[in-house]
């Protein structure tokens, strides 16, 4: 067994960079707690971690199935809640309420289908974006059970440590990236999901044609978004131990959306170098705005364009959205694809003959020796 892995590392991960590149990354993510004591870096990536879950699940679910999910905090806000209500009424702990809670956020993503299958593009847009909407101000309005604006405070911790938490958040990450890469990958040979998601994107009609039932995978497509955007809401919500009606907001489901697109949509991987890359970045920044504010510039005529840069830089770091709507607007002009998809074509070439993945730094396919010029 472990041979045959060596083998698999050798012949399948060390001759392509991204693979290779991913490997790293998360030998990185496992090693971080080791490499520094510093909490605001195990914090920022265990919610990474999480967010990174919520968004490869829209990316399934819209990018990779066509059905274009304004609303994906509908499934995010329904655990979220599920699981602070549960323990709030019931006293249940997260070993119990996470799981549940993501049953829960399944069966929405089922409900919410049926009324959406007669409908797309815009149209199917702006009834999942309706939602979530009408979740929260069902939830403001009950605020005697709910908790209103407020929401529900005082939720038991995912774990006792902030490592602890980091390490759960990361290997459900892990695990959830896995499963989602693998039901969405179109060459594999043992689950077709991933073909099939691929011929509803690209037409519908057609696929419907030639005999795939699309309701039963559409259905399927909302169910397997809505679960895994469930675990990403009950773990945040454990995580932070409390949750309120921001979980249900429209810049949690546009966040996801930014995300992807950054990264790449229709590739599970461009979502995660979206999320690690513009998460950190917003929380950063919000840091760097705190070190400004440590200074102390003398008020002299001699400073002055100092204490106006000062100014300036405060007022971006306070709004982390702009620096963030700036990142994207400059990415999608040069790197209308993403920077993940960007990033790969220039690494990695791909045989004309056979198809397989081979480095840029090579002229002749490492299987088949055809040429990659």
């Amino acid at each position: 067994m472990l041979r045959r892995l060596l083998k698999s590392f050798q012949y399948g991960v060390l001759p392509v960079p991204g693979r290779l590149l991913a490997i790293i990354f998360f030998v990185f993510l496992f090693t971080l707690p080791l490499i520094t004591d510093q909490r605001f870096y195990v914090i920022m990536f265990t919610f990474a971690s999480i967010f990174t879950i919520f968004a490869v699940s829209w990316d399934l679910l819209s990018g990779y199935t066509g059905q274009l999910n304004f609303g994906h905090a509908l499934f995010f806000g329904v655990a979220a809640y599920s699981s602070a209500l549960l323990y709030k009424y019931l006293g249940w702990q997260p070993w119990a309420t996470i799981p549940l809670s993501v049953l829960i956020a399944v069966v929405t993503g089922v409900l919410t289908c049926f009324p959406a299958l007669r409908l797309r593009g815009p149209y199917l847009s702006l009834l999942t974006l309706a939602f979530p909407l009408m979740l929260a101000g069902v939830v403001v309005s009950l605020r005697e059970y709910t908790g209103g604006e407020n929401g529900i405070a005082a939720l038991p911790a995912l774990a006792g440590s902030e490592v602890q938490r980091y390490y759960i958040c990361l290997i459900a990450m892990t695990v959830s990236v896995l499963i989602m890469w693998k039901l969405t990958d179109a060459g594999s040979s043992n689950i077709r999901t991933g073909l099939i998601f691929h011929a509803i994107r690209e037409d519908e009609i057609a696929a419907r044609a030639s005999g795939i039932n699309t309701v039963r995978y559409k259905l399927l497509a909302f169910a397997i978004g809505g679960l895994f955007a469930g675990l990403a809401g009950a773990l945040f919500t454990h995580v932070i131990q409390s949750v309120g009606p921001s979980s249900l907001s429209l810049t949690m489901s546009f966040q996801a959306i930014i995300w992807v697109i950054f990264g790449g949509i229709v590739s599970i991987y461009g979502a995660v170098v979206g999320v690690f890359i513009l998460y950190p970045l917003m929380d950063l920044s919000t840091r760097l705005g705190d070190i400004i504010r440590g200074l102390s510039i003398p008020s002299t005529p001699f400073f002055v364009p100092l204490i106006k840069i000062e100014h300036f830089v405060l007022f971006l770091t306070d709004r982390p959205i702009i620096i963030l709507s700036v990142v994207v607007i400059v990415i999608l002009l040069f790197m209308p694809e993403g920077l993940a998809v960007w990033i790969r074509d220039k690494i990695e070439r791909e045989c004309p003959r056979c198809k397989l993945t081979n480095g840029f730094w090579r002229k002749e396919c490492r299987a088949c020796s055809a040429s990659l010029h």
